[in-house]
């Protein structure tokens, strides 16, 4: 059969940092952002050099040598914008993404705000790339462009439409028509289409396909595409996140005023560094966090029903002891998985026969500083404190470590059987919920592993605690 090649004329390969940890990519983020959180401003020598600790931390890496930590590091903090520089001042720390991935552990909120920044050019690639990509003039954002392009054809032909790694290589990534003149993608489509069919085929040679399938991968870790077999399509419960892609796009435009001139290397390196700040100016700007429950498709109007009942009752209470009920408002309540195991609570209460203690069980606002999220009840009908450690993310991680804050720490060590910690994680595959009663005694029986620092670094083995089927809540 005829291949179909990009004309030469149009040919250019563009390309991006890419992992050596790509099939690991959400365990060792999870991982970095967290050690990363802890560190505070310091010059860049010490700075990389606790970085490279924290690496070597990573399971199977404490053999590796000193170059593939550096490269490790490299990757994590060009390609993912983890840490931000100052040359003026020569000092690192933590980028917002970064802070922000350790404490929400919300992976698919990551990845929308890594892709709705990420474009060509962009400080993710050495000066010299740049310079290349800025004498061709490129000037490409490839999550904002095929969602573009998948939206655009799903609503001309009123059915899915979607597209392989070769596909979006050879007829978007690798043709200027496209990322230099900014070619419409109904045009796209129609080549897409076209070459369908003709049965033509497509280099598919892993190193070819392998920049544009790293990003359409990243889309599938957003939650803003789906898999299905070769091809990829629009996720249609992220309607509303991919319309905001499309129509509130933004580029990075420090790179403009360098086309059409020659640039030194030494000004693309200085760029490079805002390119960081832009990245993480977008944190908390923009809502992109899960809405868990439409996340893992369970029926949000019953949880929020019962989130109201809570919210009442909390209020309720804080008339009764504070009169300073103003205070807490329906935000501050039923944050990612604690609305889980609110309801996995209440169907206990409910299995028990306790219906009086349903309208029982909270959760608390952070605000608070209570040191745990819910307050529920035991068998015996006395309180029991339960402290939600969530991680979002598209596949099942390893998820036996989680992050105690001074506060969480005080409040197990003073409730101590009442306290536990329930350790959940999300993905579209499955829930898994393992719980942990009385974590601080179980460090003290070499159950848990504990690291103090800024909070507790807690890692549990499974005589720790118990996993449980997580009881979804029905009326």
């Amino acid at each position: 059969m005829t291949k179909y090649e990009t004309p030469e004329k149009y040919y250019y390969r563009i390309h991006h940092v890419r992992p050596r940890f790509k099939n690991d990519v959400e365990d060792v983020l999870i991982h970095v952002a967290t050690e990363l959180s802890k560190l505070k401003p310091m010059k860049k020598k010490d700075f990389d050099e606790k970085f490279n600790k924290s690496i070597r931390m990573f399971p199977n890496n404490l053999k590796k040598t000193n170059k593939t930590i550096n490269n490790w590091r490299t990757e994590i903090s060009s390609l993912f914008g983890m840490v931000l520089y100052d040359p003026a001042t020569d000092m690192c720390k933590p980028s917002d993404n970064a802070k922000t991935l350790a404490v929400k552990q919300d992976l698919v909120e990551f990845f929308k705000y890594f892709l709705y920044s990420f474009q060509y050019p962009g400080g993710h690639i050495k000066a010299h790339e740049v310079k290349k990509i800025i004498e061709k003039e490129i000037r490409f954002k490839p999550a904002y462009y095929i969602l573009n392009l998948l939206h655009t054809a799903e609503d001309s032909a009123c059915k899915r439409f979607g597209i392989t790694k070769a596909e979006a290589t050879h007829c978007i990534f690798n043709d200027l028509r496209v990322t230099r003149d900014n070619c419409s993608v109904e045009d796209v489509i129609k080549l897409i289409e076209s070459n369908r069919n003709q049965k033509l085929e497509y280099v598919l040679d892993g190193d070819v396909i392998r920049y544009a399938g790293d990003i359409l991968d990243y889309m599938v870790h957003a939650n803003l595409l789906e898999k299905k077999g070769k091809k990829y399509y629009l996720n249609p419960s992220e309607k509303e996140k991919t319309l905001y892609f499309i129509k509130e796009n933004k580029y990075f435009t420090e790179y403009d005023k360098l086309y059409k001139t020659s640039s030194e290397l030494s000004k693309l390196q200085e760029i490079g560094f805002s390119w960081f700040h832009y990245v993480s100016e977008f944190i908390g700007k923009i809502r992109f966090e899960t809405d868990v429950l439409s996340y893992v498709k369970i029926d949000k109007a019953k949880y929020l029903e019962l989130e109201s009942g809570s919210h009442n009752q909390l209020i309720s209470e804080f008339i009764e002891k504070t009169e300073k009920h103003d205070e807490i408002t329906s935000k501050d309540i039923g944050n990612t998985g604690e609305l889980l195991i609110l309801g996995h609570e209440c169907n206990i209460q409910k299995k028990r026969g306790r219906i009086d203690l349903i309208k029982k069980v909270v959760i608390y606002p952070d605000h608070l500083g209570l040191g745990f999220d819910i307050r529920s009840y035991e068998n015996d009908d006395t309180q029991k404190f339960i402290e939600v450690k969530t991680t979002i993310s598209n596949s099942s991680l390893d998820f036996k470590r989680f992050h105690m804050t001074d506060n969480e720490y005080n409040s197990a060590s003073t409730h101590k059987e009442r306290y536990y910690v329930y350790r959940l994680m999300i993905s579209r595959a499955n829930i898994k919920l393992f719980v942990i009663r009385d974590p601080i005694g179980k460090y003290m029986k070499s159950h848990i592993v504990v690291k103090l620092g800024d909070g507790a670094d807690m890692t549990f083995k499974k005589s720790a605690g118990k996993y449980e089927q997580l009881l979804i809540w029905k009326n």
